[in-house]
């Protein structure tokens, strides 16, 4: 079964932004006089405008409500990381400059004014309109738990996931870990002893739900037995 052509390869930037955004369960806020990393203390409504308990103890919300203006500069980090134990974990980088201002009690409102996706292929500006109409890819809250599935309990599927590579990737390849997924495929990392390459699989269909996300890869599997045996008749037609 081969993909749609008019079916995305990838999510777009924004998407993956989003997906950021979704889910992360971190975050580094800086302002003038604080840096400070919050775990598990911000939440993100359905535009991915983004709420924050106050870090600092209320005196952040306190000094806004002294100040004739009620905002303050911020700068919000927050860091994609394959949930995969392999090196250079670090898939993406998302920073959004902007301000706060008093919420509920004990909370803090942040207001993006810019922001920028910091990819190993560049950086890329996002347009707050383009940011606030995307939407985070259906699999980003399902992807952890997936992905740490495929390589502690279906390492071999994977492995053979990796004959749909271009087998000059393959060279001096040692292991193959699975790093990312969303709804238009699965990137499998190609470890070698001191390098890595990176190599997206493109589902047959978009993969909405785990369930379907399982069912892709399945039908990969399957491509990927056929493309092996097509390999290995060829190699016996040669002789």
């Amino acid at each position: 079964m081969k993909s749609d052509p008019d079916q995305p390869i990838e999510p777009a930037p924004a998407e993956r932004a989003r997906s950021i955004l979704a889910a992360a369960t971190s975050l580094t806020l800086t302002t003038e006089t604080y840096r400070i990393e919050l775990i598990g203390l911000h939440a993100v409504d359905d535009a991915g405008r983004l709420t924050l308990q106050d870090p600092s103890g209320g005196c952040i919300a306190a000094a806004l409500t002294t100040t004739s203006r009620r905002d303050l500069a911020a700068i919000v980090e927050l860091t994609d990381i394959t949930p995969v134990p392999v090196r250079d974990r670090v898939r993406a980088r998302l920073t959004l400059g902007g301000w706060l201002s008093p919420d509920e009690p004990g909370r803090l409102r942040f207001h993006r004014a810019r922001a920028a996706l910091q990819e190993t292929d560049g950086t890329t500006r996002l347009g707050l309109d383009e940011l606030a109409l995307a939407a985070p890819d259906p699999l980003a809250l399902h992807e952890a738990h997936l992905l740490t599935h495929l390589d502690t309990t279906h390492d071999e599927t994977v492995a053979a996931l990796s004959r749909l590579a271009p087998p000059r990737l393959l060279l001096a390849a040692s292991r193959v870990r699975p790093v990312r997924l969303d709804q238009y495929g699965l990137v499998l990392r190609l470890e070698r002893a001191r390098t890595h390459s990176d190599v997206r699989l493109p589902f047959p269909g978009p993969a909405r739900t785990p369930h379907a996300a399982l069912g892709q890869i399945a039908a990969l599997a399957t491509q990927a037995s056929a493309h092996c045996t097509r390999r290995h008749s060829r190699s016996r037609s040669h002789r």
